[in-house]
């Protein structure tokens, strides 16, 4: 199916944070999975890593970014490059939601704390 039809609601939801998978194997690709992130103000996010790398496209708002031991602002049009294997936050710094386009390759897995390894839903 080369055109997917735009969702019309996030279908998966953490407190503060909504996840609209946008392009996945079960939506039909077989490599990279898309999906657009919301996250309210206010919203911490959860120290986590990847098997895999991952890019965020900020879409709207301001986040704050932290890869490793650095970090930075990102905004409108900013591209974050997260590589695999490095703890990540992602945070929203500013008074507006969030919003950035995610993408990673279809098998990435989720890393937090000791916990095993995950395939977020979202990317499926």
């Amino acid at each position: 199916m080369p055109v997917l039809t735009a969702p019309t609601a996030p279908t998966h939801r953490l407190p503060g944070t909504a996840f609209t998978p946008l392009a996945a194997p079960s939506l039909g690709p077989t490599e990279t999975s898309v999906w657009k992130v919301s996250i309210e103000a206010g919203t911490e996010s959860v120290p986590h890593s990847l098997t895999r790398g991952e890019v965020f496209v900020v879409l709207r708002g301001t986040a704050r970014v932290r890869i490793g031991d650095a970090t930075q602002a990102a905004g409108v049009g900013d591209v974050i490059i997260v590589p695999a294997d490095t703890l990540f936050e992602l945070t929203n710094s500013g008074d507006d939601v969030l919003e950035a386009m995610c993408c990673m390759p279809v098998g990435g897995q989720a890393k937090m704390g000791a916990a095993e390894p995950f395939t977020p839903p979202w990317a499926l």
